[in-house]
Order: structure tokens, then sequence, then C-alpha cells
């Protein structure tokens, strides 16, 4: 029998989702969205880099950190099935598993030197949440991860943006410049959990250090408010 090994966190991601809250559901949905990958002091050796810059997309292999349970449910409920269909936990993408392990695919936008940090990779498109612990990242190689006739299960393709998102000018002025298309992209993709669709409700969440307030009719989205985050 081989002797357990505890994975420790070679590096946290810095985003800008403070909350799980519209987060999109899987990587590469909104690549307008930056995050940076901050190795841990052991593992900021820029030697660990050499060649990645040759990789246009990496693995990061990750921790649900929010999900983290004691006990496990074999059958999930996942939110593109609307929420109200359960399936087996192997056969989903959930964050409640035996192990909470994420996995995302995001694009390499470059590697950056930090004098406090050290190497730093810029990265988008990912689907984490400020602060999540990166136990490894891997080069995604075309050739054997990629495989166009693979069959997509209850997912066969990736989701439509299905809002059409109505941001007031004064309100879209208080977003950074820098900032404004990547949010636009996560309201496109409709951040609401999957059982909640009522018209008068205005949801609310966190990004980028601003509170945005927002409601859906039909396929509207509408920005209500745009407020510095506590």
């Amino acid at each position: 029998m081989h002797a357990n090994h505890e994975m420790v966190p070679i590096a946290h991601i810095r985003s800008d989702f403070q909350t799980k809250f519209g987060i999109p559901r899987q990587s590469g949905l909104v690549e307008e969205l930056e995050a940076a990958v901050v190795f841990e002091p052991p593992y900021r050796d820029p030697e660990a880099l050499r060649g990645i810059e040759g990789f246009s997309h990496l693995w990061l292999i990750w921790q649900f950190s929010e999900a983290v349970r004691a006990d496990w449910s074999p059958t999930v409920r996942p939110p593109r099935l609307g929420g109200n269909v359960r399936m087996g936990v192997f056969a989903t993408r959930s964050p409640f598993r035996p192990n909470p392990i994420g996995l995302s695919c995001v694009r390499l936008a470059g590697v950056e030197h930090d004098a406090d940090c050290g190497a730093v990779l810029r990265v988008r498109g990912a689907d984490l949440m400020d602060g999540t612990p990166i136990y490894d990242i891997k080069p995604y190689v075309p050739y054997a991860d990629c495989h166009p006739d693979a069959s997509g299960g209850f997912a066969p393709a990736a989701p439509a943006r299905p809002l059409r998102v109505e941001f007031p000018p004064e309100l879209l002025e208080k977003v950074p410049p820098e900032r404004r298309q990547a949010l636009r992209g996560v309201l496109e993709c409709d951040p609401r959990p999957a059982y909640q669709r009522d018209p008068n409700r205005v949801y609310g969440f966190s990004f980028a250090g601003q509170e945005i307030r927002f409601s859906v009719d039909g396929g509207v989205l509408t920005v209500r408010a745009v407020a510095t985050g506590e």
C-alpha cells in the first residue's frame, strides 16, 4: 500500500471575484477575465517556469476551498440542467465532491516579475475565486488534450450567453475601463443561481472591489447599482 501524500498549495490565484457568486460556471467562458497566479515562497524559483511561455494554455489544478465538506453525496444537481435534475457526482463538475478538487483550462497571457512575489503568471478565462489554493499547473498539450470527436453528455456544447445587458452609462463609468468588457461578459452569462428566476429580485455580487447589483426580466439583465465594496 502506498503512503498517503498530503497536498499543499503551490500558489494562490488573485481574481476579481471575492465570493463565489458571479463566477462563470466553467473556465474559458469569459476569456476577457484576467487573473494572476501568485506562487508560494517555496515555489518562486524562476527555473520552475522555464519553457512555460511556449504554451498558449495551462491546466490549473485547485481546491474548491469554499466547498470542503466532511461527507459527500453520490448525486448532485448540475446548474446546466436547471438545478432540478440529479446526476452522478462523477458525471459532473460539481464542487461538492469526495475530494474538492477543481480543474480549469486557462489562457496564458504572460509571465511577469513582481518585486515581492517573484514570477507571476497572468492568465485569462479563469473561473476561480480570489485566494483559491492551486495545487499544480500543467501545460495544455493540444495533440493529447484536444478531442474534437468527444461526446459532451448532458453538456454537449458551450452555453450561449443568454442575456442582453443594459448598463446605464452613469453606472458603467464607475467601473474601471480595463474591467468593463470582462464584467459585461460575466453578466451576459447569467450569474444567477439556476433555480432563481424572479424578475422582481435584485441580485448582487462583488467584482473587482465593487458591488454590482442587477435584475433580470426575460432575456434582459439591467444593472441597477455599482457601489464600492466594503
